[in-house]
């Protein structure tokens, strides 16, 4: 009649952290309550199915970062060919074996000898055997067990960037999408909810929100002007446990810039400017500079000039500097004092880039008078005529008149000719 023999293996079935809370002094005298058995030999048919019925036993919880004292107790293993004498020696192999697992070769005790980290390595694969003392060899087949660490909320949540740089235009409306914040949990996801993830905002409301799910953030407030507030810096938390109290956290800063765009329109600082141009300016020479203001940037600012009326529309004209955004008023005929010496013009200063969208704000453009003095210059006499023919006989008395010649003074003065 054949004989079989079983190798069995005995561990905690309760809550995992049970087993960690009693000394390891009391757990060397006999086995926990409530431990369950499981069979692993491999001797007949019957044994392997009941084995493999029973291989969700087959495998030991502990918790990470285990604090106590004493070595952690991690289950036992028992051949029913022990009798108690000493004959049989319990030999542990695998991950981790002599070194964080050790095993009582009398009595098959296992325990784990150092703090366990599971974001390190979650999973330990071992192997038991039981062997005769004297011969060496093996009483029982080789059995495999696993020892699954248990997830503690030991890591907080982690950003994948310390600071993110944003930008949206100025004005947008409420509910832009502006950058989405992505923080990670090294915890087990699957464990509890020491890797569930929540967003909140701790600094940059009322202007922007997060979504709590997703990290998104958005506009919150409606008409945000870049003229009035360009930067924003906003703080946003990530916590664990789904945000829970006692849950662990970490926050990143995220810098947002509001662009420009066009919103403002040009207008000139006063009314009316006055210049003074000399009557013997040149053509083309520039009389004076006048300027509108646009508190918008880069091309939302710039600006044309033109002249829309005026009693000198067809003697000035005016050209825009690319590089300050001034009007330029230049001469473009002979100036004559004596003709005309003031002349009055209506310049318009408008945007060359404008947005439909902010029509209403509008209009885009502005006007201004100028006021140009033509200033008398001291020109030389004028003669009646460019050229005079006089005849005189060749026996004339000496200081005898031959004939006049005529010169007047063209400024206003009409100072005397000699």
């Amino acid at each position: 009649m054949r004989t079989y023999h079983c190798f069995w293996l005995l561990f905690w079935a309760g809550q995992p952290h049970q087993s960690f809370l009693t000394p390891l002094s009391k757990r060397t005298s006999g086995f926990p309550e409530k431990e369950k058995v499981l069979v692993l030999s491999g001797n007949s048919r019957r044994d392997l199915h009941r084995s493999k019925r029973s291989w969700m036993w087959n495998q030991f919880f502990l918790l990470e970062e285990y604090t106590g004292t004493d070595y952690q107790y991690v289950g036992k293993l028992h051949s029913d060919q022990d009798k108690g004498d000493g004959s049989l020696k319990y030999i542990l192999s695998g991950d981790g074996a002599g070194d964080l697992f050790i095993i009582n070769e009398n009595t098959g005790d296992i325990q784990a000898t150092k703090r366990l980290d599971r974001e390190e390595k979650p999973v330990y694969i071992l192997r038991a055997q039981a062997i005769n003392r004297r011969t060496g060899r093996p009483v029982e087949p080789e059995s495999e067990f696993i020892i699954k660490i248990h997830d503690i909320n030991d890591n907080e949540p982690m950003f994948t960037k310390d600071v993110y740089n944003a930008s949206i235009p100025e004005m947008s409306d409420v509910g832009t999408f502006v950058v989405q914040v992505t923080a990670t949990d090294a915890d087990d996801p699957t464990y509890g909810n020491s890797a569930k993830v929540v967003y909140s905002i701790l600094q940059g409301q009322p202007y922007f929100s997060v979504e709590s799910e997703t990290g998104i953030i958005k506009t919150a407030l409606l008409n945000m002007d870049r003229e009035n507030r360009e930067q924003y810096q906003v703080v946003i938390q990530a916590k664990d446990m789904g945000g829970q109290m006692g849950g662990l956290s970490g926050t990143t800063t995220v810098n947002i810039t509001l662009t420009d765009v066009n919103d403002n329109p040009p207008r000139f600082p006063q009314s009316t400017y006055q210049f003074k141009a000399p009557e013997s300016t040149p053509p083309d020479s520039p009389v004076g500079r006048i300027k509108a203001n646009d508190a918008d940037v880069d091309e939302n600012a710039e600006i044309e000039y033109s002249i829309t009326e005026g009693d000198g529309y067809d003697m000035f004209g005016i050209t825009t500097d690319k590089d300050t955004q001034e009007g330029i008023i230049t001469v473009k005929k002979a100036l004559d004092f004596e003709n005309k010496n003031l002349y009055i013009l209506k310049v318009e200063a408008s945007n060359t880039h404008v947005d439909p969208r902010f029509l209403y704000l509008g209009p885009f453009k502005d006007s201004a008078t100028v006021r140009i003095q033509v200033e008398d210059v001291d020109e030389p006499p004028v003669f009646s005529r460019p050229a005079y023919i006089m005849e005189v006989k060749e026996d004339v008395p000496i200081n005898s008149v031959i004939g006049t010649v005529t010169a007047q003074d063209p400024d206003a003065a009409k100072n005397p000719v000699k």
